[in-house]
């Protein structure tokens, strides 16, 4: 790995971890949240001219320290925070100590409290202890930048007017635990598919989430929908080894070699999955991870039983509108029915702005019209998709099916 990545995955490792330090010994969740950001802009440009200090940490808390008090000491109410600055600044009141806990879990419950939206509550989760930038929610979310900012910027404040304290509630644990639950899942997607950049996966968002989700389900063993959302991690992430070919070029999961999946995984979140089913009263995550179970149940794309996934997604569509999950319906009922049966219920989601933008209608209607034998329409699909894309590894495997199409056009011509 080289320097700039070896900086990047510590920076985002210890981000969330810094911030917790920073709310649980001063408060004023919005100004450590900005000073944070500004400590980890500096670590970008000190570490690659002089590489990770020893203590990346410590460094990144003393700096996040200083310029928060750099941003009390410039505020019209400065008299009123003398005090506040003065201590900051005191060698008797150094910067917090490197804490040996982990409060990253502390701080995913904190950003999820009632005050805010469930939409800011994932957001905000995303920015402050995922890591992810501003532009990646915005893309996770299906809206504008500016948008996304705005939110954020609000929550923030949200969070700060609410008087919220550094510490996992026990009594709002639950009413919190929805949005702890979309934010991880959220999170892992943006690992395992990877809105932008040349990487088609990003390992540490992937692992993160997994963790923390392993964490929320230590807190919470009973609970359905956890063991869900874990499960169908495992599951997912499994496939991780199959997914890129050696010249990094994805590959579909029909035409993946299942051989590679990791079966240590397979097995865990099939165990965990199939325990919670039978105790646990059903849930959106747990009838998704049980989708997964089943592709991961076949040794060979045609041994799987798509109607007992067309059967599972018909359940998931009764408690979800999440228009990713009737494109993904779709699928299956054109494996189960047909492809021109599948791109009937594309067409209803045509309706839908957020996915009519979204490259991956354009993909897979693309993929059905070429089952149902239309090459032409097949090809302008891809080509939507395309100018849509803002994955490298997708765009250029939705170039190479335009391609391929275009070839068997020239060759019967």
């Amino acid at each position: 790995m080289d320097r700039g990545a070896d900086i990047g995955q510590t920076l985002r490792t210890l981000a969330p971890q810094v911030l917790g330090a920073l709310v649980r010994h001063h408060g004023h969740f919005d100004a450590c949240e900005d000073a944070v950001q500004d400590a980890l802009l500096d670590a970008t440009v000190v570490w690659s001219e002089r590489g990770i200090p020893e203590s990346p940490k410590g460094w990144l808390i003393t700096v996040a320290s200083r310029r928060l008090a750099d941003r009390w000491r410039s505020e019209t109410a400065r008299r009123r925070r003398e005090a506040t600055v003065a201590a900051l600044e005191s060698s008797e009141h150094p910067a917090p100590p490197a804490p040996a806990v982990d409060d990253t879990l502390a701080l995913l419950f904190l950003c999820c409290h009632p005050a805010l939206s469930p939409p800011s509550q994932v957001a905000l989760t995303l920015r402050a202890v995922g890591g992810l930038t501003t532009a990646e929610i915005a893309r996770a979310f299906l809206v504008p930048e500016a948008t996304m900012a705005q939110r954020i910027s609000r929550a923030k404040a949200q969070i700060s007017a609410a008087g919220a304290r550094f510490h996992l509630p026990e009594h709002e644990r639950q009413e919190r635990l929805g949005a702890v639950l979309q934010v991880l899942y959220l999170i892992f997607n943006e690992g395992y598919v990877a809105t932008s950049g040349l990487d088609p996966h990003r390992v540490e968002l992937t692992s993160e989430a997994i963790r923390l989700a392993r964490e929320v389900w230590r807190l919470l063993p009973g609970d359905g929908e956890v063991a869900g959302l874990l499960a169908l991690m495992l599951l997912t992430d499994a496939r991780r080894p199959a997914r890129v070919r050696s010249d990094g070029a994805l590959v579909p999961l029909a035409e993946q070699d299942r051989r590679r999946w990791d079966r240590s995984l397979m097995r865990e979140g099939s165990a965990l999955i199939t325990d919670t089913l039978s105790r646990a009263q059903v849930g959106p995550f747990q009838i998704q991870a049980a989708i997964a179970a089943v592709h991961a149940e076949a040794s060979r794309a045609q041994d799987t039983d798509w109607p007992q996934i067309l059967a599972l997604y018909d359940l998931l569509a009764q408690s979800s509108t999440n228009p990713i999950v009737l494109l993904n319906r779709a699928v299956a009922v054109a494996m189960v029915h047909g492809p021109r049966a599948g791109l009937d219920l594309l067409a209803e989601l045509d309706a839908d702005r957020s996915m009519s933008i979204h490259h991956r209608l354009h993909a897979v209607r693309g993929h059905l019209l070429e089952r149902a034998g239309d090459r032409v329409a097949a090809r302008a699909a891809f080509d939507e998709a395309i100018r849509r894309a803002t994955s490298i590894p997708e765009k250029r495997y939705l170039q190479a099916q335009a391609v391929r199409l275009a070839n068997h056009g020239d060759a019967q011509n």
